[in-house]
């Protein structure tokens, strides 16, 4: 059953600026997809991001009835892994800090930062069903006081300038126009605060998006950009990158466990080709606010 929002509900017109932004939102308030909701129930951390690292091949052996399980929770903790390379770039965090999860899916990484560092942390979303489903998480995992979930738009938060110690995108920049999202970003966070990103790019060396680059966008109702854009619209809103971590190799391990899967969705094989044939980078960029 898809869930639609009225569209004359006055938040949500005021949340959504655009028909492109109501149609990601009603994308994600439908969704249902196992491969996020069957790991996120290995361990109650529910992730909207892939993996990375090598994974087990001892999962593919062993007794057929329990395979699909043993893939199910080798894949999440591949995903996990990626979150924690995610917070370990985010710098000094104290427990008074505020940090910000930019398009925080069901809350898993939010729940990863408060966990790690302490700290308060804001998640938002255009997904109400997101926001929802995150903050009776944090409810029942007993953190709603410091791990908060919005109904906001990430390119015009409302949160106070200034007022971030750190802030990330994880998988959700191809949605948005860089130069708004960076620089949100920058007015949201204090000098000197770090903003991350972990993203799929394509390659501009090839001259533009590959045919398997395009068939992920269609998948996804997104805009891939290409690698010089985020340098780009980074430098122009004072985000001076000062790390660049190229884990594209990292990941495809990644998607080969998960083109075993029962979960698989199909976009298995133009993500494997797209990296394989270079036309597709998986990038982290970590860079200070100045």
């Amino acid at each position: 059953m898809t869930t639609t929002m009225p569209s004359h509900n006055p938040v949500r017109n005021q949340v959504l600026r655009t028909a492109y932004q109501k149609s990601v939102a009603d994308y994600w308030n439908a969704e249902k997809d196992p491969v996020n909701i069957r790991l996120g129930e290995v361990d109650g951390l529910f992730h909207h991001h892939y993996g990375i690292g090598d994974y087990d091949p001892s999962v593919l052996e062993g007794p057929e009835e329990t395979r699909e399980q043993r893939i199910i929770e080798e894949m999440h903790r591949l995903e996990t892994a990626q979150a924690d390379v995610l917070l370990d770039h985010l710098g000094d965090i104290t427990p008074d800090d505020r940090i910000q999860d930019t398009g925080s899916g069901r809350g898993g990484t939010s729940f990863m930062a408060n966990a790690r560092f302490g700290c308060h942390v804001d998640g938002v979303s255009i997904s109400e069903q997101q926001v929802d489903f995150a903050n009776a998480q944090a409810r029942e995992r007993g953190v709603d006081d410091k791990v908060r979930f919005h109904f906001r738009n990430m390119l015009d938060t409302g949160f106070e300038s200034g007022s971030l110690r750190a802030s990330w995108n994880n998988e959700s920049t191809m949605y948005v126009d860089l130069f708004e999202l960076f620089s949100e970003h920058s007015r949201l966070l204090e000098y000197g605060g770090r903003y991350v990103t972990i993203t799929g790019c394509y390659n501009d060396v090839t001259g533009g998006r590959s045919k398997a680059v395009s068939r992920i966008d269609e998948h996804y109702t997104c805009n891939i950009h290409p690698r010089s854009a985020y340098f780009r619209a980074m430098a122009a809103n004072n985000l001076v990158p000062i790390n660049v971590v190229d884990l594209t190799a990292a990941t495809i391990p990644y998607w080969e466990l998960r083109a075993q899967s029962q979960v698989a969705t199909g976009v298995e094989d133009p993500f494997l080709t797209a990296y394989k044939e270079g036309s597709f980078h998986y990038l982290l960029i970590a860079a200070d606010k100045v």
